[in-house]
């Protein structure tokens, strides 16, 4: 699978060198700048510009030629409610290159110059969808190269899971990780099929025997020399829910199902393409959760890598399985940092919605750093417990473990416990619950795949790992 999005230029901030047109930034209640002409200011005023986020006014000269733009930053209030205020100024904004004339602070600029760049991506593998033709130069104080990356790691999330299944399952997925690592000068390597059996992944076979695509662990390092950070993603590219099947409704966002993996594939390109001084190994278990007579069942007992049987009592509780065997995986390297992404439960989305994906660890500098990273990174996140206590709810009696807890309570909780227990040499651990998905548009967020979490990780990295 090639990934040709890499070289779409609205990814990227125009040549310093490049003529621009300024792009005053205006918050409710600021002045008109002193640059304009008193015909330009009667202008402003009778085409009552309000300096709602995301409006644009065009200005131009006596002679009509366009020599700048207005662009509304808004109340604190109307900013609070959108991740990117300035991006909606991107759509609206003829063809041209343009140059921001604002005094916000440079972590917000540098927030605002992402969004911007988001703003321009469109999926349109299978039809025509016009992205916006501003292109923007990159402001002074703010670090093109790490925006960049960030944009460009976003794409390859949004792409991947805007992808239906029928164009990517797990094989398209180990070809899409080939190509970012071969970008990067990294070794990509799978086990795949029944060779899982052979080298100790029964859960991930287990869940992914029943599809025609053969099931695989796919595995990529890069970097020789520094802290050893571990990712680990979800790639379940779509899941029926497998015997106990999927209502219709359930079922028709399951392409999203392997947005862990998109997510954290993503996630490394920002890291390799920053050059992050640390030795990184992404791990994406990737399967089709099908329905046919090889199908895992109900009440089968299967012992993991880790050697703790499980007991499944719920087929659609898949994405738990392949990621015990993974991390069970990386957890023999006993490496400085494990991150676990998956699109995982529908209670994490009962309990915060769509937009704040919850995170679960014991370290509590790890916890900080993450609170921090995604403050800075405009990427919310939300802690959540792994609540001892309900340990007892995923010990099932005939096994060591019960991947479907009866009585739908705590979901989120328990199967983060699950996951936990797969690491258990490796001090510092991290799971992501997240939904991958935007339901509705805002600016630089288009409806569709969506990552999550991915750039709170990359600000925490250099506290977290003393890079």
């Amino acid at each position: 699978m090639t990934l040709p999005f890499l070289d779409h230029p609205g990814l990227r901030f125009a040549d310093p060198g490049t003529v621009s047109l300024p792009l005053h930034v205006l918050a409710e209640g600021d002045p008109l700048p002193e640059t304009l002409s008193p015909a330009q200011r009667t202008f402003a005023g009778t085409q009552g510009f309000t300096a709602a986020p995301g409006t644009v006014l065009l200005l131009a000269d006596e002679t009509g030629k366009l020599t700048g733009a207005l662009a509304g930053y808004g109340s604190a209030p109307q900013r609070a409610r959108l991740r990117f205020p300035l991006a909606g100024a991107a759509a609206r904004l003829p063809e041209g290159v343009w140059s921001l004339q604002t005094d916000l602070p440079a972590e917000v600029l540098s927030n605002e110059c992402l969004g911007w760049l988001l703003e321009s991506y469109r999926f349109d593998r299978y039809a025509t969808a016009a992205a916006p033709k501003a292109r923007l130069i990159c402001p002074a104080g703010v670090d093109r190269a790490r925006i960049e990356a960030m944009a460009e790691g976003e794409a390859i999330t949004r792409d991947l899971i805007n992808t239906p299944a029928n164009d990517l399952g797990p094989e398209e997925l180990e070809a899409a990780v080939r190509d970012i690592g071969a970008r990067h000068g990294a070794t990509v390597t799978a086990v795949i099929g029944d060779e899982l059996l052979a080298q100790g992944f029964p859960l991930i076979h287990a869940v992914g025997r029943a599809s025609p695509r053969a099931p695989r662990l796919i595995e990529l390092r890069w970097g020789s020399a520094g802290p050893e950070l571990t990712l680990v993603g979800k790639g379940v590219c779509f899941d029926t829910g497998g015997l106990n099947l999927k209502p219709g409704a359930s079922m028709g966002l399951m392409k999203k199902d392997m947005g862990g993996a998109a997510t954290q594939l993503g996630l490394a390109h920002m890291i390799m393409a920053l050059g992050l001084p640390l030795r990184l190994r992404l791990l994406i278990p990737a399967v089709e959760n099908a329905v046919a007579g090889e199908a895992f069942r109900p009440g089968d007992i299967f012992t993991s890598r880790k050697g703790l049987s499980v007991e499944i009592n719920n087929t659609d509780a898949e994405g738990r399985l392949v990621l015990a065997d993974a991390l069970a995986a990386a957890d023999e390297e006993s490496p400085d940092l494990i991150l676990c992404m998956a699109t995982l439960t529908g209670a994490a989305r009962v309990a915060l919605g769509p937009d704040v994906p919850p995170f679960y660890t014991d370290d509590e500098g790890l916890a900080a750093a993450l609170a921090r990273g995604a403050a800075t990174a405009a990427d919310p996140l939300w802690r959540m417990p792994f609540w001892a206590p309900y340990e007892a709810l995923i010990e099932p009696g005939i096994a060591d473990l019960d991947n479907a807890p009866s009585g739908g309570m705590a979901g989120s909780i328990t199967a983060a416990l699950f996951l936990r227990r797969f690491v258990t040499e490796t001090p510092a651990f991290a799971h992501f619950d997240i939904y991958g998905w935007r339901p509705a548009a805002q600016p630089g967020t288009p409806k569709g795949g969506f990552g999550q979490a991915a750039r709170a990780v990359l600000s925490a990295l250099p506290e977290v790992l003393g890079l």
